[in-house]
């Protein structure tokens, strides 16, 4: 578990990837615009 590990959320900032530990940031502004509608 580190920089390397894909799993964790440093080893996707690592990487520039996205996942369900790192959610990407344009589907955070979508899912936080949702819930604030609700």
């Amino acid at each position: 578990m580190g920089r390397g590990d894909q799993r964790t959320k440093r080893g996707k900032i690592s990487r520039g990837t996205s996942g369900k530990t790192r959610k990407n940031p344009k589907e955070l502004k979508k899912a936080r615009a949702a819930k604030k509608a609700k």
